[in-house]
């Protein structure tokens, strides 16, 4: 579906559910083409943004809301054009239709044609034939007969429910907007299934051009009257959307009948069987997953548990390596203290064992000295009393003789030399 575009003039509006801000507005399109002669002088072009400035110039009076190139050969260039109004489109088909363009630079005209856009829109024929011709179809069930409506390119913030502040949309603002034509029997958005995808294998989540989500929908009518209300009421009408400012704007929209059975009793039970399945499946893949994700905790914790064994093993050959080199480190100091203390010992007995031998030394001499001093002594004393024997002895004789001169002072003297000489020998 093509982007959203803002809408000026809300005028020709047909309320489709006020509350939520949705209306319908007829679709004001026109295609325009421009045949294009034939070039002559080669590398020389046409330019497409030049011709469609000319066309908005031949509409003097008014502007488009939306013109763009839909298509672009050698021999035409088609566009489409969008106006505010229906009202616009035949005074602008009158300014375009059967008018020529003379582009600068080149002698040839060229011709424009315009035409009222046309809406592809199923009519009452085609499904009144589709199922009257449908060999696997019962007209006499819901979901196999015209009841069902299939809505393409819906934006899904327009079918949000407010109070929630969500942006998905609703199956309940879904019923509110669609029960304008009638009772509705039941109603069906695929993206809102998370199962949908994978049962059916497409994707439910698509993109406007401007990036909006889109979702598409099935509503079906309980009636057959409220079914024709609302292809009538969706024929050649885009969705608009006015917001509490005012500002509205509107989009494209592909209505269809549903021809698939999507809402029939037994596509409804097909679905929930395989819902059921795969939710099944899920569980399944769920219950996989945790008993994966318990065997990868679990051989987590064992690696976990396992390298803290190691660490720990590490750590303690690390200490019991650390002990050892600080028990080694302490023996050799043991041994390097016991020997410095030996030494130390050995020192102090040997410096003991010298003054023992120096003070016996002392003492030895102490006592030669002595024994020295004893001996002088008693040789003194010796020498005294033999001194005082001899002049005694001596004095005797010398009273009966005369006297001979020194001879007898001469030997006391030299005794008194022989006992003083002795001593000094002894000392």
């Amino acid at each position: 579906m093509a982007a959203a575009t803002i809408v000026h003039d809300t005028s020709e509006a047909v309320e489709l559910c006020a509350p939520c801000g949705l209306y319908l507005k007829p679709i004001t399109k026109m295609t325009i083409s421009v045949a294009l002669p034939q070039l002559k002088q080669p590398g020389k072009s046409i330019s497409n943004w030049e011709v469609m400035e000319r066309l908005k110039g031949m509409v003097q009076t008014h502007q488009f809301s939306t013109l763009r190139i839909s298509k672009s050969t050698m021999d035409f260039i088609r566009f489409e054009g969008e106006v505010e109004n229906k009202s616009l489109v035949k005074s602008f088909l009158a300014c375009l239709d059967g008018k020529t363009i003379k582009l600068s630079g080149f002698s040839d005209i060229l011709k424009v044609r315009a035409a009222e856009y046309k809406i592809d829109f199923p009519t009452r024929h085609d499904w009144d034939s589709f199922f009257r011709d449908a060999k696997d179809m019962n007209e006499t069930l819901p979901g196999e007969r015209p009841d069902t409506i299939h809505l393409e390119g819906l934006p899904c913030k327009w079918f949000a429910a407010k109070e929630t502040g969500s942006e998905k949309p609703s199956e309940e603002v879904l019923i509110k907007v669609f029960q304008k034509f009638g009772e509705i029997r039941n109603v069906d958005i695929p993206m809102l299934d998370p199962y949908r995808e994978e049962m059916t294998g497409r994707n439910f989540h698509t993109f406007s051009f401007g990036g909006h989500l889109n979702f598409e929908a099935y509503v079906q009518y309980r009636e057959y009257a409220g079914f024709i209300e609302a292809m009538n009421a969706l024929r050649g009408m885009k969705l608009m959307y006015k917001g509490d400012d005012g500002k509205a704007v509107a989009c494209n929209i592909k209505v269809s009948f549903d021809s698939t059975k999507h809402l029939s009793d037994a596509s409804i039970k097909k679905r929930q069987l395989e819902r059921q399945k795969l939710q099944e499946l899920e569980k399944q893949r769920e219950e996989q997953k945790r008993k994966e994700k318990e065997a990868e905790e679990k051989q987590k914790e064992e690696e976990r548990k396992q390298r803290e064994l190691e660490e720990y093993e590490r750590e303690r050959k690390r200490e019991e390596k650390l002990r050892k080199r600080e028990q080694k480190q302490k023996d050799r100091e043991v041994r390097r203290n016991k020997k410095q203390l030996e030494k130390l010992q050995a020192e102090e007995q040997r410096k003991l064992q010298e003054k023992i031998k120096l003070e016996e030394r002392k003492l030895l001499l102490a006592q030669r000295n002595l024994q020295s001093i004893r001996l002088i002594a008693e040789l003194l004393s010796r020498a005294k009393v033999t001194s005082i024997l001899i002049p005694e002895a001596n004095e005797e004789p010398n009273r009966a003789k005369p006297f001979t001169g020194l001879r007898g002072g001469g030997e006391h003297c030299s005794l008194n030399t022989r006992f003083i000489t002795s001593a000094a020998a002894v000392l």
